[in-house]
């Protein structure tokens, strides 16, 4: 069944990125010769999905959808040119989407999730500290609305088998995401945006740490 289109209009979206990620490049660090960090970046491109989507070369999502000219559109393409192997909630291995929460609490608390599940899943044993960049975004969208009487099949904390084939489903027909409360924090809400020009006023925020004393602790977000 498909669900249901609400009009979302909300500002201040929180996504978390890695800071490593939020630099330009890192690439620029390495040298100063101008002949090294040219090889340097051929290097990097022959592997970086980015590079090679902003090309028209992989087959999940064409040129035309992604931004150029525009701030942060380095940000915004990375979001659906490097999706998880396994794909995420509401995507599969070989398009990624925009993910955001209404609220810093709430993006905090979806990201430490994963990241306790990632050390658990090693056995990790020591501390670790996750650094994030919170890019902010607005969203003016009608999107497909799981937040009144939801399939639970959708929201399921362990399993994304059922959220993807709907999300493969929504796409095909032209959606342009889904809103959802948060499965990770009550209370919360969270939206996914299947669609690169829809993600609007991006900007750079704080800077937000999660950390461990271990995999099996409780995460502290600073």
């Amino acid at each position: 069944m498909i669900p249901p289109v609400s009009r979302v209009r909300r500002d201040d979206t929180h996504r978390l990125i890695p800071s490593r990620y939020a630099d330009e490049s890192v690439l620029g660090r390495l040298t100063d010769d101008d002949r090294q960090l040219r090889d340097l970046f051929e290097l990097e491109g022959a592997t970086n999905d980015r590079l090679h989507g902003e090309a028209n070369l992989l087959p999940g999502i064409g040129v035309h959808e992604l931004l150029f000219g525009v701030p942060h559109a380095r940000i915004v393409n990375a979001a659906f040119l490097h999706p998880h192997p396994a794909g995420s909630r509401f995507n599969g291995p070989d398009r990624g989407a925009w993910y955001a929460a209404f609220d810093l609490q709430t993006a905090s608390a979806e990201v430490a999730f994963h990241r306790g599940r990632e050390l658990q899943e090693i056995d990790w044993r020591e501390p670790e500290i996750f650094t994030f960049a919170d890019f902010l975004a607005d969203f003016r969208a009608e999107l497909h609305d799981l937040r009144r009487g939801a399939d639970h099949r959708y929201l399921a904390p362990d399993s994304y088998g059922d959220s993807q084939l709907l999300a493969r489903e929504l796409l095909g027909l032209g959606s342009a995401g889904v809103v959802y409360p948060s499965v990770r924090r009550r209370r919360g809400t969270c939206l996914v945006c299947f669609r690169p020009a829809l993600v609007l006023n991006v900007r750079q925020d704080r800077t937000v740490t999660i950390s461990f004393q271990d995999a099996f602790s409780a995460p502290e977000i600073a």
